[in-house]
C-alpha cells in the first residue's frame, strides 16, 4: 500500500490504529515500516503508541480534543479544568486536556496536545454524561457538578472545610449559580472520604451565596 491509497482509506477516519492497518496488508512488517516511514516525513501524527492521525492537509475531519482524550486512555472520561473551564465555572482556559480514569494517573503529549489522566477508584468514575462536537463523534465529560467534586478530591490538601473564600480566591469560581447542590453532596459520598464532603458542603454554602 502506497501513501496515496493509505491516504484515501483513512481519510475519513478520526483516529489511525496501526492494529486495524496491518490486518490490511499480508506482509504486516512491511507496513509497520511504512508508518515509520509516513511518520518521519510528516505524513501522518503519532497521538501515542499505535494511535495515528493523518497530517493537518490530508485529513478531511478534525476530532474535538475530548474526543482524543477518551481515545487515547480508556476507560476516562473529560473532567477537571478543562471541564470546569468549558462550563464556565473558572476564566482560565488550560492549555492541556484533564480527564479522570480509573486506571493508573498518565499523560501523554503530542503536537494536537497534552492530556492529563488523574486516578479515581471504580466506585468514584461516574458523574460523566455523552456529549457530540463539531463533527458528530461522542466523547464522554464530567456533568458540571462531577467536574466540581472531582477536582475537589483531587486538590483535597489544598482546601479547609469551613473556608469559603479560597473558591473565588484562589481557584477563581465564578457562575456557580447553577450548579445543584444536592447533586454536589451525593457525587461527593461516593468517594468515601470525611474531609471532602465537607470540603463539598462548604462549597455548597459558597454556591448559596452567589445564588
Amino acid at each position: 500500500m502506497n501513501y496515496i491509497e493509505f491516504r484515501n482509506r483513512f481519510q475519513g477516519h478520526p483516529l489511525i490504529l496501526s492494529k486495524e492497518v496491518v490486518r490490511l496488508e499480508k506482509d504486516r512488517q512491511n507496513i509497520r515500516n511504512q508508518l515509520n516511514r509516513w511518520l518521519d516525513k510528516g505524513l501522518i501524527i503519532k497521538l501515542k503508541k499505535g494511535i495515528y492521525i493523518l497530517n493537518k492537509n490530508d485529513r478531511k475531519i478534525q476530532p474535538g480534543e475530548a474526543f482524543i482524550a477518551n481515545e487515547l486512555y480508556a476507560p476516562s472520561y473529560v473532567s477537571l479544568e478543562y471541564a470546569l473551564n468549558l462550563y464556565g465555572l473558572i476564566p482560565e482556559k488550560v492549555t492541556w486536556v484533564t480527564s479522570v480514569t480509573t486506571k493508573k494517573t498518565a499523560r501523554f503529549s503530542n503536537e494536537l496536545g497534552e492530556y492529563v489522566y488523574q486516578h479515581v477508584k471504580p466506585g468514584a468514575f461516574r458523574g460523566f454524561q455523552s456529549i457530540k462536537d463539531k463533527d458528530g463523534f461522542s466523547a464522554f465529560i464530567a456533568e458540571p457538578e462531577k467536574a466540581v467534586v472531582d477536582f475537589l478530591y483531587l486538590n483535597l490538601k489544598r482546601f479547609t472545610p469551613g473556608d469559603k473564600d479560597v473558591f473565588e480566591q484562589s481557584f477563581r469560581f465564578q457562575n456557580v449559580g447553577s450548579l445543584r447542590r444536592n447533586r454536589c453532596m451525593m457525587l461527593s459520598k461516593l468517594f468515601n472520604n470525611r474531609k471532602l464532603l465537607k470540603v463539598t458542603r462548604t462549597f455548597c454554602e459558597f454556591i448559596k451565596e452567589r445564588a
